[in-house]
Formats: C-alpha cells, sequence, structure tokens
C-alpha cells in the first residue's frame, strides 16, 4: 500500500496520481552505463537513483494535494485545495519537445509544492484545477 492510500481521510479519495517522465530515470541510466569503465563502483549510485524514484509519490486527492520522497525516512509536502492559489508549469525546450516539466503549486501562507520530471505537465494542471474548482 502506498503512502498516498495509507493516509486517506474519510470521504477522501484519489483523484490522479503522477508519473514521472522517462527522462527523471536518466541519471540512473548514465551510472548504469559509467559502471562499465568504472569496474561496478557507480552501481550504488544508479541503485540510490532507482530507490530515490521508486519510493517517489505524487498525486492529488478530493482533498489535497500530496507529494512524497524518501527511500528509509519520509518527507511529504501536502496542500489542501482550498489553498491552491495557483498552479504554474516551467518547461524548458527540451521539456517542450519531449512532454515533461515541473509543476509548481502555490498557496497562501504555505510553502510551494512542486513536481519535478513530472509527465505531461499540462494535463497535471489541468486534473489539478478541475479537482481545486470543479465546475458546477
Amino acid at each position: 500500500m502506498t503512502y498516498i492510500e495509507e493516509s486517506l481521510s474519510s470521504g477522501e479519495k484519489i483523484e490522479a496520481l503522477f508519473p514521472l517522465h522517462w527522462f527523471a530515470r536518466m541519471p540512473m541510466f548514465i551510472w548504469l552505463v559509467l559502471a562499465i569503465p568504472t569496474i561496478g563502483i557507480t552501481l550504488i549510485l544508479a541503485l540510490y537513483e532507482y530507490l530515490k524514484l521508486k519510493h517517489l509519490e505524487q498525486g492529488v486527492t478530493n482533498k489535497r494535494v500530496i507529494l512524497k520522497r524518501g527511500i528509509i525516512s519520509r518527507r511529504t509536502e501536502e496542500m489542501k485545495l482550498q489553498s491552491i492559489e495557483t498552479v504554474e508549469i516551467d518547461q524548458g525546450i527540451g521539456g517542450r519537445m519531449f512532454g515533461y516539466g515541473t509543476v509548481k503549486i502555490t498557496g497562501r501562507g504555505i510553502s510551494d509544492v512542486i513536481f519535478k520530471g513530472i509527465d505531461d505537465p499540462m494535463s497535471v494542471k489541468r486534473q489539478i484545477e478541475s479537482v481545486s474548482n470543479p465546475v458546477g
């Protein structure tokens, strides 16, 4: 069971989980390739990158936006939907070409929640906005 599933309160349901773009896995692949000339020394770094990505969760429920990180320890950033002021997208040239980017959620008096290396950031923005500002 994932952290997001475990932390649901009564009446709360998961609206969307946001996957990482395959570009987010590039550092892991680079460390794997470098394992050949370094006689496997960089395999530890590749394993660390793999575990870091495996234990990353990002999503939105009908009550809040959640970002959870951590392999052994746990660090979460959560923002209630009522506190959201803006949802911004940051995409460079590569991000526009390959469909990845950063989604920054800004709230009232609360630190920002930032989803980095997210796949299809425009869709993520629409999903968060449709849950936080439902039509009708």
